[in-house]
């Protein structure tokens, strides 16, 4: 059973927010928003990395059913190549943020970095997926739409192993860059080609 905290501040209105796909070789970074009733709980609710890809399917749909509010939302592989890794993946959480139904009065964001978004205090958590339930939530949404996007687009090229790797440099990944190039789905910032 996890036990991860309900909220950092009872009362008030706390969405969490987590990206995915931070490391990728390929694929936009997805993020999420989630804003959990403060009785919410699941035993397999834990960040996404510890929660099984079947159980993370799970999860999902009972995620988007109970939440008060929810939002998914990706930066590019142009936007990240042009701003960065990092700044994309801040884009991205404030495009989720945006786009809540209900808007919270505060936010509990995942990791050490984030620029403040307007007239919304926030709160950065190291390994906040593993301490609160709605950065938990946000993870397994953003994890589990970001997997989704990576199959759709292994269709189009099969050889890179999307399906299983979800765009993560695996040896399979690295090998087929090295045989086959880049995709238009690649990281060119990322320099994953020697030379």
């Amino acid at each position: 059973m996890s036990v991860l905290a309900p909220y950092l501040q009872k009362s008030r209105t706390e969405a969490g927010c987590d990206e995915a796909g931070r490391g990728c070789y390929a694929g936009p970074v997805f993020a999420a928003a989630v804003i959990l009733p403060h009785q919410f709980r699941h035993p397999l609710l834990n960040d996404s990395k510890q929660v099984s890809e079947k159980n993370r399917e799970i999860l999902r749909p009972l995620i988007e059913k109970e939440a008060i509010a929810f939002a998914v939302a990706t930066a590019s592989v142009e936007e990240i190549d042009a701003i960065n890794i990092l700044q994309a993946s801040i884009l991205a959480m404030h495009r989720a943020i945006q786009q809540l139904q209900k808007k919270p009065g505060f936010l509990l964001i995942d990791g050490n970095r984030f620029k403040p978004y307007p007239k919304i205090p926030h709160e950065c958590v190291i390994k906040g997926d593993g301490k609160f339930a709605s950065i938990a939530a946000a993870s397994i949404l953003a994890k589990t739409h970001r997997d989704e996007y990576m199959h759709r687009i292994h269709n189009e090229h099969p050889e890179y192993g999307w399906d299983r790797n979800k765009g993560y440099g695996t040896a399979i990944h690295r090998n087929a860059l090295l045989k086959y190039g880049m995709t238009p789905h690649h990281r060119r910032s990322f320099q994953l080609l020697p030379g």
